[in-house]
């Protein structure tokens, strides 16, 4: 293969709290990668402050950027645009409806991705783009709604985690006057203080002297500092140093600034000028907290980390389905590997499925080959992506029926590709064709199946596997389900809710959610669990 001719054209798209960034690249048979394009739009979705709602005004910005990243992917021929989601969409009970008007008003689909793989995305991207030896640093990432923190080097990360200090959420929140006051300072470095406990200790163990910053208060900060300096950052800042001193040399005069001075600093993104004091204090409080001596900056930030991950998905799998003795399971993963199926989604969703098929299996008089059905329509829901997002629950239906699939009855084939179609959308209806041409027995087990599997679907909301732990609390009029999540769990819950309609009807039983982040709890002690109810506004 001619590795001098790109394979694909992709886009990688940041949608950030403050701003949202895509880059185009090439993709080229070796694995390596080429920026032909890139476009920022400043859209400050947390424009009165982190409070778990999206307006409609920070909602149409949003919408009115990716428009225009959209038409520079249609006119740059990109065959597949990557779009993650972080802090402000990933935590507002209405950032489900924003992620759906993505797709139905632009066409493109988001993922609202985990804050601790955000921090590991992104401590790949540094570590692409900057030269790291065995010396451990630590990366900051200073974003909108949060900031994410990872000690490491060239082979591996000791720490990495988002945690909530971005300087939209913080001037939200500490910050009323300009300038800013040595009071609120003094508040900002308190809180700091209280959340970088876990940090500290790491950083501390292994004598950290370095700190790499990404993304836009970081690069503003180094292109003010290389502006009072003889530092040259015309063309590019990424691997801008400078020593803390320099820093401190620009913290001492800034920080005395109010807005219309601020504005009058061409280094400052326009919509950074109301935010960036609390990115400037955190900054001051990391050099002196740990004794930084080095400053350098990367360009390389979340977007790259999503380049990085696609080419990793990319590369040639294992065979999956050589060894398959049994020819059923055998032409459901040829036919998942010929759609290049969303493997960790599909199969998430398959294991939350079969644990809620075996909790009412008895009560929904269902038999144990209707669990392998079950668990096969889970792996395939997704596999009309091949042909468009766009009605892919019904290319589904279609690639399930005409795949020739070995090993199983015409009845099977119909009821695996029908439950597959129902996992999104409508529900079973009498207008609908392939489902009324069943007989009425394998009809109604396609719609107790479905409403199973729409609750699984939903629960992967994002596609990352937020849902760590799944408990079922199955009473007589209602069913609790506690779910234990590494991130932010609003989008899983909406997703979850948006899709227990048909559930509900098939088991007679009000569905409650009940949520707990990992990192607030060490058991799953359903006593622990918040009442998490997130129904879109």
């Amino acid at each position: 293969m001619d590795n001098s001719t790109p394979t694909k054209r992709i886009a990688a798209i940041d949608l950030g709290t403050n701003s949202f960034h895509a880059v185009l690249v090439d993709i080229y048979p070796d694995g390596s990668f080429r920026t032909i394009d890139k476009l920022k739009e400043m859209v400050i979705l947390a424009e009165k402050g982190m409070d778990n709602h999206l307006s409609e005004d920070a909602m149409q910005r949003g919408l009115d950027a990716l428009k225009r990243i959209k038409f520079l992917c249609d006119s740059q021929q990109v065959e597949k645009i990557l779009a993650f989601a972080t802090s402000a969409i990933r935590e507002a009970k209405n950032g489900g409806d924003f992620t759906q008007r993505m797709i139905d008003e632009v066409g493109i689909r988001a993922r609202a991705i985990p804050g601790k793989m955000e921090a590991e995305l992104i401590g790949y991207a540094i570590r692409h783009s900057i030269a790291l030896d065995k010396e451990m640093v630590l990366m900051v990432d200073i974003g909108g709604g949060s900031v994410e923190f990872i000690v490491g080097n060239n082979e591996e990360f000791l720490y990495h985690n988002s945690l909530k200090l971005g300087v939209a959420r913080m001037s939200a929140k500490f910050v009323k006057n300009d300038p800013i006051t040595k009071k609120e300072i003094k508040t900002l470095k308190k809180h700091y203080e209280e959340t970088l406990v876990e940090v500290a200790e790491v950083i501390k163990k292994h004598k950290v002297t370095t700190m790499i910053g990404s993304s836009g208060t970081m690069e503003n900060i180094g292109a003010m500092v290389a502006n009072r300096t003889s530092l040259t950052a015309d063309m590019t800042l990424n691997e801008l140093v400078f020593n803390a001193s320099d820093f401190k040399s620009l913290y001492k005069e800034f920080i005395k600034l109010d807005r219309d001075e601020r504005k009058n600093i061409s280094e400052l993104d326009e919509k950074r000028i109301d935010i960036i004091n609390p990115g400037i204090v955190l900054v001051k409080y990391l050099l002196k907290k740990f004794n930084i001596d080095n400053i350098k900056i990367s360009e390389a930030a979340l977007r790259d980390g999503m380049i990085l991950n696609f080419l990793k998905e990319e590369r040639p799998k294992l065979e999956l389905v050589a060894n398959f003795p049994d020819p059923r399971k055998r032409s459901i993963f040829e036919l998942l590997r010929k759609c290049n199926w969303p493997e960790a989604h599909s199969r998430h969703v398959a294991e939350m499925a079969l644990k809620l098929f075996d909790e009412f299996r008895d009560e929904l008089k269902l038999e144990e080959s209707d669990r392998e059905l079950l668990e096969y329509a889970s792996l395939l829901h997704d596999i009309g992506y091949y042909i468009s997002y766009r009605k892919h629950h019904k290319h589904a239906l279609y690639i399930i029926r005409h795949s020739d699939l070995r090993g199983f009855t015409e009845d099977e084939i119909d009821i695996m590709a029908n439950v597959a179609r129902y996992h999104r959308r409508s529900t079973p209806d009498k207008r609908h064709t392939f489902y009324m041409k069943m007989d009425k027995a394998l009809r109604k087990k396609v719609k107790k199946l479905s409403g199973i599997l729409r609750v699984a679907d939903g629960l992967d909301r994002s596609h990352y596997q937020n849902v760590q732990n799944l408990e079922i609390d199955n009473q007589k009029d209602k069913v609790n389900l506690y779910l234990t999540t590494m991130g932010d769990p609003e989008l899983e819950i909406w997703g979850a809710e948006r899709k227990s309609e048909l559930f509900e009807k098939v088991t007679g039983k009000k569905l409650e959610i009940y949520a707990v982040n990992s990192s607030e709890v060490e058991s799953t002690d359903p006593s622990k669990y918040k009442k998490a109810k997130a129904k879109p506004d």
